[in-house]
């Protein structure tokens, strides 16, 4: 097993990052890299962005680690920008081929926080792989604080990934997503027990390819995997793995009756 980059110990707490210069730079590179505003047209503005993109990330990330690291790892980060962007936007036209609602892509980019989450995640996923400290987990957290939706960035998330509203959404550390899968909101993917000792074991579900997971069905365990082309429907509890090609579904009773009240009682006299 190759070592990462930085050597982490848990048990220092050493200088941490600006939260809101972290924030600052998320939203900057968002919009840089879909060339969001007029600005970005020009192309001597685009790269003088990029610039300065670097060297806010460089600051940072010298925050936690040295100077030789931090370059090795921007070094990384960066060269890996073009692969993240190519999967965004396999995500984005994803939204536009699935959502009825989704009328442009300027309307997915600015108003879909699904997306947004998605797409700071895999940001986030690239430098959690680097070992960065801290970092990965503010960033997580800054679009858990602007969406709703909590994806651990160590979750690994395969291509086309498409959430569905997303409110309430907990994805956790360990868990695999496959290629083609939707989440609407509420779903948690979650570890079925919580221990310290757990920390270096497979703690949350894996999810096959080209699966739908409806509003607030709950996946939980490191052993559970939900198998390809399955559909679990709304509402489940869910702690064991689902053959391929499966529909789970919650049953319950649901009665109708006619809420108009009843007419009074007539009372006769004879």
């Amino acid at each position: 097993m190759s070592r990462s980059i930085f050597d982490m110990n848990t048990r220092k707490c050493g200088p941490l990052p600006d939260r809101a210069r972290t924030e600052l730079w998320v939203e900057t590179l968002f919009h840089w890299l879909f060339s969001i505003g007029e600005p970005y047209e020009d192309l001597e503005y685009f790269m003088a962005t990029a610039r300065q993109l670097r060297e806010e990330l460089s600051g940072l990330v010298r925050v936690v680690s040295d100077r030789e690291r931090t370059d090795e790892a921007l070094h990384v980060f960066f060269e890996s920008l073009p692969g993240i962007r190519k999967l965004l936007e396999d995500d984005l036209q994803t939204v536009l081929d699935s959502d009825p609602a989704a009328r442009s892509r300027n309307e997915v980019l600015l108003a879909y926080p699904g997306f947004f989450a998605v797409a700071v995640h895999r940001i986030a996923h690239v430098l959690f792989g680097l070992g960065i400290p801290v970092l990965p987990r503010l960033i997580s957290e800054y679009v858990h604080s602007r969406t709703g939706i909590d994806i651990h960035p160590g979750a690994a998330v395969g291509k086309r990934f498409f959430i569905d509203h997303g409110t309430g959404i907990v994805i956790g550390e360990t868990a695999v997503i496959g290629d083609d899968v939707r989440i609407y909101q509420g779903v948690t993917l979650g570890a079925l027990t919580v221990h310290k000792d757990m920390a270096e074991r497979r703690r949350h579900p894996t999810i096959g390819n080209d699966v739908v997971i409806y509003a607030n069905a709950t996946i939980l365990g490191g052993d559970t995997v939900i198998g390809d082309h399955s559909v679990i429907g709304g509402n489940v509890w869910i702690t064991r793995t689902v053959p391929a090609y499966s529909l789970v579904y919650h049953k319950s009773e649901i009665v109708i009756k006619n809420k108009m009240p009843f007419p009074e009682p007539l009372n006769y006299s004879i």
